[in-house]
C-alpha cells in the first residue's frame, strides 16, 4: 500500500468549562456516567478530555465516550459512584481531546514505520498536541501510548509544527492536552 495523507482533525476549539453543584458520578457494570440534574453538559463532544475537580473520589481526567443527553456523559475511564450533595461545586474543565484513530504503518505491514505529522493552529492556541500509537488491533483507552518526539507546544507565534516519528504502530491518533484557549485548525499525517 502506498503512503497516504490523512486529516486527523479538522478545526477543533477549546470550549468553556462547566461548574455545578448537581453533578454526580455513576458506575453501572462497565458503563461510567457523569450526570447532572440541571447543569448542561451538552457542550462536550465525543473524545473530549475533561478534568474533574471538586469531588471526593473522581478528581481525574476522563475521555468522553458518548454524550447521551444534555445532562449525561458516558466516559471511557472508571468513575467511582458519587452523588452530588447540592452544595459542593464540581468543575469539569475542557482540557483537550483526542482525534479519530488512523491506520499506521503496522496496519499495512510496512517495514519502514516512517510517519510525518503536521499541526496547524491559530495564534491564540495555548496547549500541546502530540501523537499516540497503539499496537492493538481494536484499541481501548488503555492501549494508547505517547510517541516520543511528536509533541508540538503552541507558543502563540508558531502556527505550523511538524514532526517525524518511526514505529510500526497499528493505529495512530493525535492528543491535545492542557488546552486553555484557541483552535487547532488541522492535524495531518502521512504514513
Amino acid at each position: 500500500m502506498a503512503p497516504s495523507s490523512t486529516t486527523f482533525l479538522a478545526s477543533k476549539s477549546h470550549i468553556a468549562n462547566v461548574t455545578g453543584t448537581d453533578i454526580s458520578f455513576t458506575a453501572t457494570g462497565t458503563e461510567y456516567k457523569i450526570t447532572s440534574t440541571t447543569t448542561t453538559l451538552s457542550g462536550f463532544a465525543v473524545r473530549d478530555l475533561i478534568t474533574v475537580t471538586g469531588t471526593t473520589n473522581n478528581n481525574s481526567t476522563f475521555t468522553v465516550k458518548t454524550v447521551s443527553s444534555a445532562n449525561e456523559l458516558i466516559v471511557e475511564e472508571i468513575v467511582t459512584t458519587e452523588t452530588s450533595d447540592g452544595s459542593t461545586t464540581t468543575t469539569l474543565d475542557h482540557t483537550g481531546f483526542v482525534s479519530d484513530k488512523s491506520k499506521g504503518d503496522g496496519y499495512y505491514s510496512q517495514p519502514d514505520g516512517v510517519h510525518t505529522v503536521a499541526y496547524q493552529v491559530n495564534a491564540t492556541l495555548a496547549g500541546s498536541i502530540k501523537m499516540q500509537g497503539s499496537l492493538a488491533t481494536t484499541p481501548t483507552e488503555d492501549d494508547w501510548f505517547d510517541i516520543s518526539g511528536s509533541t508540538f507546544t503552541a507558543d502563540q507565534s508558531t502556527l505550523i509544527g511538524t514532526a517525524n516519528f518511526t514505529g510500526n504502530f497499528v493505529w495512530v491518533r493525535a492528543k491535545a492536552t492542557s488546552i486553555t484557549a484557541g483552535t487547532i485548525s488541522s492535524v495531518l499525517i502521512n504514513s
